[in-house]
């Protein structure tokens, strides 16, 4: 095999491989088995047919070509390492010249990874925003925690903003009834604007027997757009009753004795939340203020796969809500070229991120213990609801092992880049990577289920 290099842009070259005929013989008898082994002609055995014959019945060209299709890839490989060529996804191949016993020549146009000169880590600072926990969004959790534990009392009044309401709905269109817009003994909250609009109008001041009606627009639907009539009936009136906020509701609601040791622990909550909130701030500052102080391409064809892989990912989770990429445009108010440019552009971020992120591990001779490629292959699997063999055997029957073993590569070298930035906050103090890691690990490892409520 011979092969040459052309470079057609920093992400991109050509690759001219030239194969002699020899050098396909033992692909060519592997193709003449493989077809033996699947065509049927009387007075041969399967497997046993000769050269000769699969020549005459399934025709010279189709062995010759199945043994190209074998070779290319191989060839294609043997080339990369012998010209040290950093690949990106997939390459584009052209056969220009082949013939029965003649040699096989081909190009190949791939993507590769280009030089890039990182900048001096040292040298970056980020600014996340300062650390503030106040009283009152203190008082905002126990709000919530006092919500989930409220119980419902009906009342012989008229409905509130804040009171729940069992009701019956009937909607029209030209006096036929709606596909779909009736519904019975409906709780709801009155002021949510959870339901149909101008519900929460008329049920202000409504009581238990009361009916009315009152004109909507529809919003989904065959009759989308159209006014419809909604007759609107109150069979109960509902008032939200809050418990006192004591320390029988801090024994009630949580493993706490008292109010204040309660409120202690809603602010040491808030306290990590906020603190991955910086991490995740400094991680996403670090890696922009990296990219910008860094000339990096970003390879077309391998935006090109990624923008087709987002695109992909997003009908599929669509799909299994019941929605189309349609619905959906309609729903953002976009149309799909705006659509298509944001996932470019998006597409084009992760990619120059991988890149750079793959440079620096290179530079830093960055390892992948087996211990951590398996504990990743645990946590992946654990989200898929699978066990981590079958995981891991689906992954490697997709060939996209390699690539979970890049994703970590890629996580220590971005903790390589968080310990290496300088972090501040919006108040002038550093913080080090070690005190966000700290606040993360706290409270990925803490009990989230100790302050359970009951529901409505």
């Amino acid at each position: 095999m011979k092969s040459t290099v052309e470079t057609l842009s920093p992400t991109r070259v050509r690759l001219e491989i030239e194969v002699p005929f020899a050098e396909l013989e033992p692909s060519l008898k592997k193709a003449y088995r493989e077809i033996g082994s699947q065509v049927n002609i009387p007075g041969f055995r399967r497997g046993k047919v000769p050269t000769a014959v699969i020549d005459q019945r399934v025709g010279r060209g189709a062995v010759l070509n199945e043994a190209v299709q074998e070779v290319i890839p191989t060839q294609i490989l043997a080339a990369v390492r012998e010209h040290e060529v950093k690949t990106l996804g997939r390459p584009e191949v052209e056969i220009t010249e082949f013939a029965d016993g003649q040699p096989l020549k081909f190009t190949a146009e791939v993507d590769v990874r280009p030089a890039i000169t990182l900048p001096d880590l040292d040298a970056i600072e980020v600014t996340v925003d300062a650390l503030v926990v106040s009283d009152e969004d203190v008082e905002e959790q126990l709000k919530g925690l006092r919500d989930r534990f409220a119980t419902l009392k009906t009342v012989e009044r008229t409905a509130l903003v804040g009171d729940y309401v069992q009701i019956d709905l009937e909607a029209t269109v030209d006096g036929e009834e709606v596909p779909g817009g009736s519904a019975t003994n409906v709780s709801h909250e009155v002021g949510s604007g959870q339901l149909v609009p101008g519900l929460d109008d008329v049920l202000v001041g409504m009581g238990a027997g009361d009916s009315t009606t009152f004109t909507t627009q529809l919003v989904g639907g065959e009759h989308e757009g159209r006014d419809a009539e909604v007759a609107v009936s109150v069979k109960s009136v509902k008032d939200k009753q809050l418990p006192e906020l004591d320390d029988e509701f801090a024994q009630l609601a949580s493993e706490f004795d008292t109010l204040d040791e309660l409120k202690e622990d809603l602010r040491t909550r808030l306290t990590r939340v906020k603190r991955m909130e910086q991490l995740y701030s400094a991680r996403d500052l670090a890696l922009k203020a990296v990219i910008d102080a860094t000339d990096v391409p970003a390879p077309e064809g391998v935006v090109k796969d990624e923008v087709e892989s987002r695109k992909e990912s997003m009908n599929d989770q669509l799909q299994r809500i019941g929605a189309s990429f349609e619905d959906y445009l309609q729903t953002e108010g976009k149309t799909e070229e705006e659509m298509d440019a944001e996932l470019n552009e998006a597409a084009v971020e992760g990619v120059k991120v991988q890149l750079v992120l793959d440079t620096l591990a290179d530079a830093e001779d960055i390892q992948v213990s087996d211990d951590e490629f398996g504990h990743e292959i645990v946590h992946r699997a654990q989200r898929a609801g699978m066990g981590p063999q079958q995981y891991y055997d689906q992954l490697v029957q997709a060939g996209v092992a390699g690539a979970v073993f890049g994703d970590v590569r890629r996580g220590k070298a971005l903790g390589l880049v968080l310990e290496r930035v300088k972090i501040v906050d919006s108040d002038g103090t550093s913080l080090s990577l070690d005190d966000l890691r700290g606040a993360v690990e706290d409270h990925e490892g803490h009990d989230h289920g100790d302050h359970e409520g009951h529901n409505h």
